[in-house]
């Protein structure tokens, strides 16, 4: 896996054991607020948790069932974005994304979902595309919005976060649809949805 640039100042780079130090530490400080919507804070205690994580991004792409890249912004993690896994029998994934709090408001997860999205399409060939958000992450759902996904529905008691349970709203996109879209990499809000 390669790096995909999406402009001279933002780059989805594949995660390196030496970005473990620097992964945890804006995990760390965005602790409180990304423990609202995501399930794994507990886990990543240490910097050595999050090198692990790293260590299984690697595999991840080793096995060709995708990849976790890191958001850099000018050079420095400004948060995460990848696929979950890969069903290639069925030519699907889902995306997940996460962003330090105080690059929040630049389109940097839009931009860089779009280009994902681009990269998951033409080069590994897939055909559908999900991102599945929680029901109250509004800045979540923004993102598959602005980048013209359809919602498809909602899954109930989808996801145990810590001590509830949280609803999923489901947004796909397909290979065709993607196409008739004016959506760019380059343009951080999106284009025109048909």
């Amino acid at each position: 896996m390669q790096t995909i640039s999406v402009n001279e100042r933002l780059q989805l780079v594949p995660l390196e054991v030496s970005d473990a130090g620097e992964l945890f530490s804006i995990t760390d400080a965005n602790r409180s607020y990304l423990r609202n919507w995501l399930p794994w804070l507990d886990n990543i205690r240490r910097v050595d948790d999050t090198r692990a994580f790293i260590r299984a991004a690697q595999l991840q792409i080793g096995r060709n069932n995708g990849a976790q890249l890191a958001i850099k912004f000018d050079g420095c993690i400004a948060g995460i974005i990848g696929h979950h896994q890969i069903d290639w029998r069925n030519r699907l994934t889902s995306l997940g994304y996460w962003l330090d709090a105080s690059y929040q408001g630049r389109g940097l997860v839009t931009a860089s979902s779009g280009a994902l999205i681009e990269y998951t399409f033409n080069e590994l060939r897939l055909n559908r595309i999900e991102i599945r958000c929680a029901i109250d992450n509004q800045k979540s759902r923004a993102i598959p919005v602005r980048l013209c996904f359809q919602e498809e529905g909602l899954l109930h008691d989808a996801e145990w976060l810590y001590d509830h349970f949280v609803d999923h709203v489901v947004y796909a996109m397909l290979l065709k649809e993607w196409r008739k879209t004016n959506v760019s990499a380059e343009v951080p809000r999106g284009g025109k949805c048909s």
